[in-house]
């Protein structure tokens, strides 16, 4: 079989995008005029920011073979995104930056693709940079990921070796093993939501063949529907007879509800119904969780719609409506971590034009009430009374770094001030080292990623994976503003911290919420007692600017009037909290 399904893999910033904007060239799928840097990251944002973020496919054609490939993206919030594409492929090229060597997303999307199996080719780019060391990378990439194959030198930015990649993708990729004859098995990696042509589903045929009018079902919804249009990327999409075996392509099926589709689904054909699923695909399993909010409440419905057209092309966030009395009716939404929050709060004001207020974003707490009931609580407002809690677990993970050997000092210093328990070390060379700790989710969520870059200058790179649960002596601490608790800064914090993070938030609310016609208290509280507190002092009238001098008693009862006034306006007053309130409970 004349084609070749493959992949690129590679830490975040080491030249994917590059490298495929080289082989369109070399393969001139794309006519030279037309071309422009990046050209598989269609969105706005992926082309601001540099990075991928969604997985793309494109055909191309070299020397009588078909070459699917399927770009994917190298941030560890992204992961799942290439574990779906590498179950369409049966090869991958593993791209190595030459001045910065392996780094933590490489040693993972490395274990990606040896665990399914596929066949690796290492790519190793910016040889052309003077700071390159190319025989220590080569060095890195046979003793560290334990991949024996000869390493390709490129440029992808200068063009250089790229021929020699596309020999190699032919040379050593295997070719699809599907039997054009048998039912027919297709994947689904991906979706699109097409205003014109409804779902628009991006798939793998693994077997069989699939062509226009053909009757088909998917195998975990049962929801069946026709064949309107299918074809290949070329990277737009092109009209073709059908797809068979082995073909990357879409399919166009006239879905226009957004809920049938799951990706990593199989297909298959109604007549001929498969008595298994395809393998090698993995839910998505959210890890943070935040709440959303439309600043304006109008905007409620808005929101609900551009939720739902958007999971269709990322289909890992999870959501579900919730209310809040600070914020009205909003989404709990979550994600695979940080970054995904931000790209998808972006995606939401610029691709829908909302303006949104996020939450603090939180963990999944596992608490054991005093009954015996086990409770899984994603936001801290659902928190059970501490009278009913006899254990509380949290999420633990596995985080590896990789790092200059002289940044070792202040990244373990940071660890430790992040409750982190050590793991092992081991070195790459005389220069680098591998990390590994087990650390609470929750301390990583926040800003854990910003600080790394700053104690090791940018040079450590980080990916983490699930450990599970371990009870931990958490808590929830309240914030009262006029005596009443405003649910949405509630937080969930381990106990040793709670005093540094409720002064630090009191302050913080002091300077941000406007100053009243009263005094506002505003308050920290765990467990029912009250740890920090900050007063927000009234805006004052001066009452006696009309006094010119005079008797002193005249004045005594100005001021007397004004402070009853001011004690009823306290005991009636509203606090009005402004958005910032909520977005600086985030930069805490």
């Amino acid at each position: 079989m004349n084609i070749r399904n493959f992949s690129i893999i590679a830490h975040i910033d080491h030249g994917k995008s590059t490298l495929a904007d080289r082989l369109l060239e070399e393969t001139q799928t794309i006519p030279i005029r037309l071309m422009k840097n990046q050209i598989l990251d269609q969105m706005d944002l992926e082309r601001e920011r540099g990075i991928t973020i969604k997985a793309k496919a494109v055909r191309m054609v070299y020397q009588g073979y078909v070459l699917n490939l399927i770009d994917t993206p190298g941030h560890v919030d992204f992961s799942y995104e290439v574990s779906r594409a590498l179950a369409a492929c049966e090869g991958v090229l593993l791209v190595v930056d030459a001045s910065q060597g392996v780094e933590a997303q490489t040693l993972a999307n490395a274990h990606l693709a040896q665990q399914a199996g596929l066949k690796i080719i290492p790519v190793i780019n910016k040889v052309d940079l003077p700071q390159a060391d190319v025989e220590g990378t080569i060095t890195q990439i046979r003793e560290v990921l334990k991949i024996d194959h000869p390493a390709l030198k490129v440029s992808a930015k200068e063009g250089k070796g790229i021929r020699e990649v596309l020999e190699a993708i032919l040379q050593y990729v295997p070719a699809p093993n599907g039997n054009p004859q048998a039912p027919l098995a297709a994947l689904i990696f991906d979706s699109i939501y097409d205003s014109y042509k409804g779902v628009v589903l991006y798939v793998k045929v693994i077997h069989g063949r699939m062509r226009q009018g053909q009757k088909l079902d998917m195998f975990s919804s049962g929801f069946s529907f026709q064949v309107e249009e299918a074809g290949y990327l070329t990277p737009a999409m092109k009209k073709s007879d059908g797809l068979s075996a082995g073909e990357v392509g879409y399919l166009v099926g006239g879905i226009k509800d957004v809920h049938k589709v799951r990706v990593g689904d199989t297909l298959m054909e109604s007549s001929r119904p498969l008595t298994s699923a395809l393998p090698g695909y993995r839910e998505a399993k959210p890890v943070v969780f935040a709440g959303f909010f439309p600043m304006n409440p109008a905007d409620y419905p808005a929101l609900k719609t551009a939720l739902e057209k958007l999971h269709l092309s990322d289909s890992s966030f999870y959501y579900q409506a919730e209310s809040s009395q600070a914020l009205g009716f909003g989404y709990r939404i979550g994600f695979l971590g940080l970054l995904h929050l931000e790209i998808v709060k972006e995606r939401l004001e610029r691709e829908f034009g909302l303006n949104l207020i996020a939450t603090s974003p939180n963990v999944v707490y596992r608490v054991l009430t005093r009954g015996g009931a086990w409770l899984e609580v994603d936001n801290p407002a659902k928190f059970p009374h501490y009278g009913e809690i006899q254990e509380v677990q949290e999420p633990y993970v596995r985080v590896t770094i990789v790092l200059p050997v002289s940044y070792m000092n202040p990244v373990m210093n940071l660890l430790k001030e992040r409750r982190a328990e050590h793991r092992r070390v081991e070195y790459l060379s005389n220069q680098r080292m591998i990390i590994e700790y087990n650390i609470p989710l929750a301390e990583i969520i926040l800003d854990f990623y910003d600080k790394l870059k700053s104690v090791s200058k940018g040079y450590a790179s980080f990916d983490y994976e699930s450990e599970g649960l371990r009870a931990a002596d958490l808590v929830r601490l309240e914030v009262l503003i006029h005596g009443e608790e405003v649910d949405a800064l509630s937080l969930v914090v381990h106990r040793s911290r709670s005093m540094i993070r409720a002064r630090a938030l009191c302050e913080k609310l002091k300077e941000l919420i406007p100053r009243q016609m009263f005094e506002v208290a505003i308050q920290g509280r765990i467990e029912g007692r009250i740890i920090a507190r900050e007063n927000l002092p009234a805006v004052r009238k001066d009452v006696l600017a009309k006094c010119y001098g005079g008797d002193i008693t005249r004045k005594r009862k100005l001021l007397q009037k004004q402070k009853e006034g001011k004690r009823r306006l306290k005991s009636l007053g509203n606090v009005e909290i402004p958005q910032e309130a909520f977005l600086a409970v985030l930069k805490l």
